[in-house]
Parts: structure tokens; sequence; C-alpha cells
């Protein structure tokens, strides 16, 4: 199926797509969903455009049938960085023969030249996720961008080129910090005016994440020799591992074992991805949670260090303090200190 899109940014984007499926268009506060129908696949293309000129496309969906989208309006395009965390898409551009799949993880930047546009291939039956950062560099540059101080010359060029009168086109290795970024945009925390606000505050994450992926990659020197897809992989695996059993005492022998790969190669590659080792990772993770638990919910500090596989408290404060600036015992008093100003408030 060929579906073209004659229109932007992004909100006119999804008002086509919606148009050419014949489907409803969802509006929460800004942000567009356009549902698959059940006769073409499953899952939502969503989108937003903010007041800077840039906007967030996601398409996380499975079709039937492949499915290419055509972005054909005959202007200036976007800059676009594009991100794959599930499955793979293929880039080309509207009028090359030459298409580039972004596999999971990886991620690409690209710009056409003049008014030629871009053309996305879904496959069939691949379970997708991918974004795509949309940004009118004419509008764009209308914020105070202190001209690009620091950027990486090519791309310094690029966020200026706001006529598009070059083609760029850069696939990154793999990474998934964007992908765990993705994880967080699609969380419920937020509505209406509040949600908005995230969204920009996430799309610009993405941007600041893309923008130090391809410095990271120029520059080379952090890259382990070999980066495989795989590795990435086992370090995701081992990610959601820790996250998803705070109460238990992993170990990295045995995390790496289970993962399918040796200590070294698991410790560079949390390096790589996350500029820590596995233990510190560990202990990132479990403080987070604790801190979580301390704010919402009504267990006590003895309560909340066993639960994150802890067995001694003064260590937990210890290491609490250091990374966040109090204590638990102070963090504690002070919900407790505004959940009776609160009460009081409302009795009065």
């Amino acid at each position: 199926m060929r579906i073209v899109v004659k229109t932007l940014p992004v909100n006119e984007i999804l008002e086509d797509i919606a148009e050419t499926l014949d489907t409803e268009l969802q509006d929460r506060s800004g942000e567009l969903t356009v549902e698959i129908p059940e006769y073409l696949g499953e899952g939502y293309i969503r989108g937003v455009s903010f007041d800077s000129g840039m906007g967030f496309l996601t398409y996380n969906c499975k079709f039937y049938e492949d499915v290419e989208f055509h972005f054909s309006l005959n202007t200036v395009h976007p800059l676009k960085f594009i991100f794959c965390s599930e499955g793979n898409v293929g880039h080309c551009f509207q009028k090359s023969d030459q298409i580039h799949t972004i596999d999971t993880y990886q991620n690409i930047v690209v710009s056409s030249n003049g008014y030629e546009g871009h053309i996305l291939y879904f496959k069939k039956d691949v379970a997708t996720h991918v974004s795509s950062l949309e940004i009118i560099r004419s509008v764009f540059a209308h914020r105070s961008n202190y001209d690009f101080k620091d950027l990486d010359p090519t791309l310094k060029e690029l966020f200026k080129d706001a006529v598009s009168k070059k083609q760029f086109f850069y696939q990154g290795n793999y990474s998934i910090r964007a992908a765990d970024l993705m994880d967080d945009i699609n969380t419920k925390e937020y509505t209406g005016f509040l949600r908005n606000l995230f969204l920009e505050g996430k799309a610009f994450e993405m941007l600041v994440i893309q923008i130090g992926q391809y410095e990271d990659d120029e520059n080379g020197e952090n890259l382990p020799k070999i980066l495989r897809k795989s590795d990435i992989e086992k370090v995701d695996y081992v990610a959601k591992r820790i996250q998803g059993d705070l109460s238990t005492n992993l170990t990295v022998e045995s995390l790496a074992k289970e993962a399918g790969t040796n200590v070294n190669k698991l410790q560079e590659g949390f390096k790589y991805v996350y500029n820590l080792t596995v233990n510190k990772y560990m202990q990132h993770v479990k403080l987070e949670a604790a801190k979580e638990m301390l704010k919402l919910s009504e267990k006590n500090i003895s309560e909340i260090v066993t639960s994150i596989g802890l067995n001694n408290r003064s260590y937990f404060s210890k290491i609490f303090k250091e990374k966040y600036g109090v204590s638990p015992k102070y963090f504690l008093r002070t919900k407790k200190n505004l959940q009776n100003e609160e009460v009081e408030e409302e009795q009065n």
C-alpha cells in the first residue's frame, strides 16, 4: 500500500494520513493519534508539533501488507532524526532507488536536497516502533540557538541550511538510550497542558541524544572495537532484568551468563550505553526505585531497604545521601511535613 503525504508540519501530516486511511484523527491537547484500521494492521501513528519548529512523529504498528509512506510535498522538507527501537524500517530519498534499512537501536539523520521528499518503507507483519524528529529549520532558526556554538561543524551547517541546499544522510551505530526515552514518551503520566510540556521536553531530550550519538560515532574513541546489535540487545536485556528484580542481589557473572555473553563484554556495553559499570547501574536503579517509594508509598525505610535487596540500612543511607544530597530520613520527614500542611489547609 502506498500512502502519499502532501502536507507539513507534523499535525497536518497526521491529518493527511487519517484522511487517506479513512479513519478518525484523535486529538489530545495537540497530540494527534491515528489508529491503524483493522484491515491494514494494528497499532497507531502519533505526533505533535511545537512552536519551536520541531515536531515528533512515532509509528508504533504492525501492518498486514507492505506499506510505503511518500512524503512528497513540493517544498523544503524538514531535517529528520529518525530512530528505530523495534523492528526495522527502510528510508530513501524520493528521487533515489537506494533504500537504507534502519535496524533496531539504529538512527539516521537525513536532509533532502531542494524540494526532494522522503519515503519510509514498512515491511508486512513486522512489529515496528520508529520515531522521527522533524525540524523545520526556517522556524527553528528563530529560537535563541546561540549560533549553534560547540556543535559539530557538519551538524551546524545542516541546522543552518534552512532552504535545504545540500542532501545529507548519516546512519548511526546501535544505541538503546533513545529507545529508553521512547518508552518514557509512551507513559500516560500527564494529560492536557502538562502532557504537551512533557512531550516538548522529551523531544528536545531526544534531539540531544541523537546529536550526542552522531558526535560519539564521528569521534569513535568511546566505541567498543566491535559493536554488534546483539551486544546492545544483551545490555538491554540485562538492564530490564535488573529493573524487574530489585529485591535480588544479582551478580555481574550471573547476569552475563543469563544474557549469553561474558563479563568483560557486558561491562563494555554498559559503559558505552550508560557510562556506568553494571554494579553502578544496578545501584542507580535501586536508589531511583527507593526514592519513588519514599515519595509515593507508605513503606518505612527498613521496608524499602529490604524491597531493593539491601541488608544494611546504614549503607543504604550513605549511598542515598551521596546520590541525592539528603538522607532518606530527611526525605521522608519532608514528605510527611508536606502531607500535614495539606491536611491543615483542607481543615481550614
